[in-house]
């Protein structure tokens, strides 16, 4: 009985619905009728049957007769939202009882379930309720702090400062300066709206972007971002002041697939001159990781000059007589050492169809099993481009420097502040697709030495249509080894080089202890000769 009239009600709902439409449509085909040409006035200036004035009038009643219907459809569309409104809450009533009775009809849970806009403001309200912005929130301690950034209409003051480590800049990123330049303009809108003037009868002032003072901004991740914003007011001492919110919504299911990386083989491609200590050290790492454990790899090391390629070899030989790995590539190039050189006749040097997965990597590089595996999530063939950010170690004689021993390396590549820091300065560490690296241009062969050619790079695919994935890894590390500079070096590489040298070595404070080492020593001494005493 009950399903009956539901369904009934469903069929009268959708009556009334449809034959208020056709209302509408036939209320404005009467309207907009042309009139027939018998009818139609004629228009002519002075010297004809019709004067300037009376084309005016004429043009000012048809405007007067269309504002008129404008205004009358506006008020009917406004009347058949209120009894849509009025039509759908009734039904969601009707279906909460038949649900709650356990009765509700096959097919209709979809508009049980569907959410109305009433739905969405209350959540936008729930969203401005729960987070820090009328009032404060209880805070277990300090690290709980969510800091604000302030900003004016040129400048953002932040404490996380990002890759340019820069405590105030102009914006860089377009969606953060289209975000600060849209809360201004939404701030003029409501300053100088008419619901602002109703509640100042006596301010007749308008707004410019001039008068914005300054900002502050912060998000809370789960809720929503906050901004107060303020304004000149009519005085020195009077100020205008807004607070906007912009709430976040719920979460949204954008895809879900299964991903296979059985089949992905990923090419490790390091350019190498000398250094052959450091060879084995990664070798010893690439047969623990890559041959012991992942498998699906292949190796390849471009060597230039003749200098040490023997021992180079018997590296390559020992691996292959101790594991049965012959998945390697070995090119010697007699020519003047190029990073970008190198890895552009790595990448060009695989002769299977296959599209591999390149590893660009250095020989001072440990990574572990879980690299590989985040390599082949997070590049895609024509789609995405991995750059990870590596965690580079400080200068191991430094850090354990009170050790009797030197730890492993495997107990070295710890995540900790005193152990090393995020390298988000270099683009070098990448994996990418064979064909994606070669459709976007590959290296400027141009360059040689150290540095610069990973930026330029890395710029390539951010000009292109790919996406760029940018995130820290938790298993790629940079292992600290001596550094020098060249003479010969140009000046910007010269002071790039040094720069990363001196970051390296330790961190601040470490560096600081190291420099200041004497006063702690006459401290201690004091604190002796005082207690003696």
């Amino acid at each position: 009985m009950l399903r009956r009239w539901l369904l009934a009600l469903m069929a009268r709902i959708g009556l009334v619905t449809s034959g208020c439409c056709c209302f509408l449509l036939l209320f404005y085909l009467l309207g907009c009728k042309p009139s027939s040409h018998s009818k139609r006035p004629t228009l002519l200036w002075p010297g004809g049957a019709t004067s300037k004035e009376g084309y005016l009038a004429l043009l000012q009643e048809r405007e007067d007769s269309h504002r008129h219907y404008i205004s009358s459809l506006t008020k009917q569309i406004a009347e058949l939202k209120v009894a849509l409104e009025e039509r759908t809450q009734q039904l969601q009533e009707s279906l909460e009882k038949a649900k709650s009775k356990g009765i509700l009809p096959q097919g209709l849970e979809s508009l049980h379930n569907t959410p109305t806009k009433s739905d969405l403001k209350e959540f936008f309200r729930s969203q401005l309720k729960q987070a820090e912005v009328s009032s404060g929130v209880e805070l277990p301690n300090e690290y709980a702090l969510i800091p604000f950034d302030t900003f004016t209409l040129q400048t953002v003051y932040q404490l996380e400062t990002g890759l340019t480590k820069h405590p105030a800049e102009r914006p860089a990123r377009r969606d953060r300066r289209d975000e600060l330049i849209e809360t201004v303009e939404t701030a003029l809108h409501v300053l100088n709206g008419p619901q602002q003037h109703a509640d100042d009868t006596r301010r007749k002032r308008t707004y410019s972007p001039s008068d914005f003072i300054q900002g502050l901004t912060r998000t809370e991740r789960t809720r929503g971002t906050v901004y107060e914003l303020t304004f000149k007011g009519d005085g020195p001492q009077n100020f205008a002041q807004l607070v906007l919110f912009r709430p976040f919504g719920p979460l949204m299911k954008v895809k879900s697939d299964s991903v296979n990386t059985h089949g992905i083989i990923v090419n490790i491609i390091v350019p190498l001159s000398g250094r052959v200590d450091a060879f084995k050290q990664f070798m010893n790492n690439f047969r623990d990781v890559c041959v012991q454990q992942v498998g699906r790899v292949h190796l390849t090391v471009v060597y230039f000059g003749r200098d040490q390629i023997d021992q180079v070899k018997a590296v390559l030989d020992q691996i292959t007589r101790e594991t049965r790995f012959r998945s390697f590539t070995l090119i010697q190039m007699n020519e003047e050492f190029s990073r970008g050189r190198g890895l552009d006749v790595g990448t060009r040097a695989w002769r299977q169809r296959q599209n591999v997965l390149l590893f660009f990597c250095d020989v001072d590089i440990h990574f572990t099993s879980d690299f590989l595996t985040s390599c082949r999530w997070n590049a895609e063939a024509g789609k995405k481009v991995y750059y990870p950010v590596l965690f580079s170690q400080y200068n191991p004689s430094i850090i354990y420097s009170n050790h009797t021993h030197m730890p492993s390396i495997e107990e070295q590549v710890v995540i900790k502040n005193e152990n090393g820091f995020w390298r988000d300065f270099g683009f070098g560490m990448t994996c990418q697709y064979r064909s994606d690296f070669i459709n976007v241009g590959g290296f400027d062969r141009s360059i040689r030495g150290w540095g610069l050619e990973d930026v330029h790079l890395y710029r390539k695919y951010l000009h292109s249509k790919l996406m760029v994935v940018r995130a820290p890894s938790r298993s790629l590390f940079h292992l600290w080894h001596e550094k020098s500079c060249a003479d010969e070096l140009p000046p910007d590489k010269y002071k790039m080089c040094m720069q990363t040298k001196a970051m390296s070595e330790a961190s601040h404070g470490q560096l600081g202890a190291l420099f200041f080492k004497q006063e702690p020593e006459l401290h201690l001494n004091s604190q002796k000769q005082s207690k003696e005493i």
